[in-house]
């Protein structure tokens, strides 16, 4: 059975007890959460966050640039408030430079990825803040937007202030 095939069974597990969709579109908690992709991570989970309650925006290495788009219409169309910046220990952002990945994707793809900006970091910290940073100078995120920014361990579960 393939993945795909297990996620539709266990859909229609979930569907057949589905008891809310009179949920509002904007979250009921003002608040959009931008991590990591990575599948150690369940924002959800790990802020104590139900259906309907945030907005979670995922990418590689939960930056900020590459959600630009969507917090912009999460703050200006659905009405939050508030972003929370989560990086990670042990990200495999921090294992390659854009020069690596677009060398592979020379060698084995054959095509040139000098226009992309992949986004990897060298230190986790200094990640979190110029995120932070980013949105709190960025002309598409309102002052009254309150960003703060922090680095969930992997090891422990724990979330920790960074910015």
């Amino acid at each position: 059975m393939s993945v795909t095939n297990e996620f539709l069974a266990a859909n229609e597990a979930y569907a057949a007890s589905f008891g809310k969709g009179d949920l509002s579109m904007p979250p009921a908690r003002k608040v959009t959460v931008v991590t990591c992709m990575d599948a150690r991570l369940d924002p959800a989970k790990f802020l104590g966050l139900v259906e309907g309650d945030a907005h979670v925006i995922r990418n590689a290495g939960g930056r900020v640039q590459d959600a630009l788009r969507s917090l912009i219409i999460s703050e200006q169309l659905l009405g939050t408030t508030e972003i929370v910046v989560i990086h990670h220990t042990d990200c495999g952002m921090l294992t390659f430079s854009n020069a690596d990945l677009r060398t592979k994707l020379q060698q084995e793809l054959h095509i040139n990825a000098e226009n992309i900006d992949f986004l990897p970091f060298s230190n986790l910290e200094q990640s979190v803040r110029d995120d932070v940073s980013y949105l709190k100078d960025s002309e598409f995120i309102p002052k009254s937007i309150t960003v703060s920014g922090y680095i969930y361990d992997v090891k422990t579960g724990k979330l920790l202030p960074v910015a």
